[in-house]
């Protein structure tokens, strides 16, 4: 492991040490390391750098919606090498919360997001997409020793 040491003002170290501590951070070497990494994450989805990620789609839609249930089950289906899978939540007689836990290409991930946020009746999308580096293992699991395919956050 590097270390390093940086420099802050008073005012700063009183300010950064309150949102530690806000957050539950025991010290503020994991605090950095959390800003830093995502920020990194953050640099590799703003220039396309991340090429598979994980993420989950959450959104909010009427299930009285002509049809809507449907197109999105069938969206779904579609596309269930990213789909993983899904929570679906009542939130009163009208609205259903939906979240869908994804992997895969990213790319392909937020295609997939813009075609269900942009279903009528679905309001309040929202996309997180953690990037992640794929690595191709092979080792037992019950007795099978199979290659499958393993998602890494990078850092």
């Amino acid at each position: 492991m590097e270390r390093f040491t940086i420099s802050l003002s008073d005012e700063l170290a009183v300010e950064f040490d309150q949102w530690i501590s806000a957050r539950g951070y025991s010290n503020r070497s994991e605090a950095v390391r959390d800003l830093l990494r995502k920020e990194i994450e953050t640099k590799r989805l703003i220039e396309d750098e991340a090429i598979y990620s994980i993420a989950t789609l959450s959104y909010v839609y009427n299930h009285h919606e002509r049809n809507l249930s449907e197109r999105l089950t069938s969206h779904q289906h579609e596309a269930h090498d990213l789909v993983v899978s899904s929570m679906h939540v009542h939130l009163d007689h009208d609205d259903c919360l939906e979240t869908l836990f994804l992997r895969g290409l990213t790319q392909r991930i937020r295609s997939f997001a813009d075609k269900l946020s942009a279903e009528t009746g679905v309001r309040h999308s929202a996309l997180n997409l953690v990037p992640v580096k794929l690595a191709a293992v092979q080792h037992q699991h019950s007795h099978h020793g199979q290659t499958h395919t393993h998602f890494h956050p990078h850092s």
